[in-house]
Order: C-alpha cells, then structure tokens, then sequence
C-alpha cells in the first residue's frame, strides 16, 4: 500500500459511480463505499489461514482472514488474488475462489471469498502487513471472532455472511474447488 492508493468508488448497491478516492484523502464523498476483499484460505486437511496484523496498521495485532482494499481497475476476484499474494505468498487463480456474499460498513463493501488449496502451502509473510500466520480449525477462527481478536468493522461486515462462510469453509474442507500442488 502506498499513499497514491485509488479506490473505484461505489453506490450503496455496489455498482460503480465512475468516481475515484485517494485512500488517505480525509474527504469521503456523502454515500459512496470503496470494495474490499477477503479470502478464507481453506487447506486440505481443514485448517484455515488467519492472519495478525503488523503493528504500524490499525488494529495492530488483531487476527483476520486475508484480505484488503481492491484498487481502481481491479474487480474484487483480482483484488482477492493479489492481496492473499502480497500478504502470505499465496498463489491462487481466481478462478478458484469461490465468493460467498458480501457484507457492508460505514464506508466500504466487503466480498468474502473461499479458496480451496491442497496440501500445507509455504507462506512467505509481507511483514509490513502481516505480524504471524496460522492455520487454525474453524472453532479457533470462531473463538477468536467471539473474544474481540478480530477487528470490529470486519467483525461486522462479515456477521451476515457467517453462516454462509462456515457452510463454504466445511465444503471446501471436504475437497470442494482444492487447488494448487
């Protein structure tokens, strides 16, 4: 992430206005969102990715499934692909992902995404981004969400989608869309 950062900007339908936003301009237009993106990394064995935030973000420390801001240009796949990427080291073609909704806060749209990968990947951590890694079960990722170790907005962006991600997450567990060597 750099200060020149643009963001499509988006109605409350998520169709796009044909505006941009600097990331870090202070002035956020009156009723527009920008997209984020969020990946839960599902390997084989049923273990999931969460992700510690670095300690120069917000929220430093706080653990979260993958993800961030798409960038103007980008649809939310390609930004899914490049963030799990930029962050872990992940490579997954978009083509394996599997959106299953998106949640909505004050200023930004969030697409959640399922990917499926075989075997136990290698991470290579972007350390501005990303202070640790784990693979952790669902429950893990659940306690974590219940004792306030994830940040708020994402928390509640996702509260929609949660019973649609666990269903997404134990079919990918089982096989469903796995993919990478």
């Amino acid at each position: 992430m750099t200060d020149a950062e643009t963001w499509d900007l988006l109605d409350e339908r998520g169709a796009t206005t044909g505006e941009t936003h600097r990331r870090d301009d202070p002035r956020w237009p009156t009723n527009r969102f920008h997209l984020m993106v969020a990946t839960c990394v599902v390997r084989s064995d049923g273990l999931v990715l969460l992700t510690r935030r670095a300690a120069t973000k917000a929220f430093p420390f706080m653990w979260e499934i993958p993800g961030g801001s798409v960038l103007a240009g980008e649809t939310g796949a390609q930004a899914a692909v490049r963030e799990l990427r930029e962050e872990t080291g992940l490579a997954v073609d978009g083509s394996d992902l599997r959106r299953v909704g998106r949640g909505a806060e004050s200023t930004a749209l969030l697409d959640v995404y399922v990917a499926a990968v075989r075997g136990r990947p290698r991470l290579h951590l972007d350390p501005a981004e990303v202070d640790r890694a784990a693979w952790v079960t669902w429950s893990e990722v659940e306690t974590h969400r219940a004792a306030g170790r994830m940040p708020a907005p994402w928390v509640g962006c996702f509260a929609p989608l949660w019973p649609d991600l666990t269903r997404a997450v134990a079919q990918a567990a089982q096989g469903e869309g796995a993919s990478g060597p």
